[in-house]
């Protein structure tokens, strides 16, 4: 119900702007969904009622009759809750953020797996210093047969062993910062 609250004078609803705003916004994730994958949609919380729109959605190649049933998935999806729809959203952010905190954490271990390979040992200083539970001898041991692959231009077996043992360190390391009480 619109207009004004007799007693107070506020208004009692979301003012057209606002509502324009939330259907845009629905519109957004509605075209969002229509362009993910069948594996990409099984991992989302989509209610029963939605999938069968989306498929629809998805298997429509005009663009004008897809953007048409683009808005009608639009409207389907603001007949749902707005718990529903925030789940969906929190979902395909948590995946966005985590993909890219994963592929952070593996240039930053290329990253430190070449400098291990050209600073020698004071760069596994450094990331002893960062990891002090880390293995110091199967460390120098990887970098000595890497940097050996490497100018017996052998396959780069040492080489990646050196990656995933970095990999696995940085691994351990943000998961000991994240699980410690505040």
């Amino acid at each position: 119900m619109r207009g004004r609250d007799d007693d107070s004078g506020e208004f009692l609803g979301p003012s057209r702007s606002q509502q324009r705003r939330d259907a845009l916004d629905v519109l957004a994730l509605a075209e969002k969904l229509a362009s993910l994958s069948d594996a990409q949609l099984e991992r989302l919380p989509i209610p029963e009622g939605l999938l069968p729109h989306i498929v629809e959605t998805r298997r429509i190649t005009a663009h004008v009759a897809r953007k048409r049933q683009t808005a009608f998935l639009a409207k389907q999806m603001r007949r749902e809750d707005d718990e529903a729809l925030d789940a969906i959203r929190d979902a395909l952010d948590a995946g966005g953020e985590a993909a890219k905190r994963e592929t952070a954490r593996m240039h930053r271990a290329e990253s430190l797996r070449e400098r291990l390979l050209d600073g020698g040992d004071a760069a596994l200083g450094e990331l002893l210093g960062e990891h002090p539970g880390a293995d110091r001898q199967q460390l120098r041991q990887l970098v000595r047969n890497a940097l050996d692959e490497r100018a017996k231009n052998k396959p780069p077996r040492a080489f990646r062993e050196l990656y995933r043992a970095v990999l696995a360190l940085l691994g351990d390391g943000e998961h000991d910062e994240h699980d410690q009480p505040a």
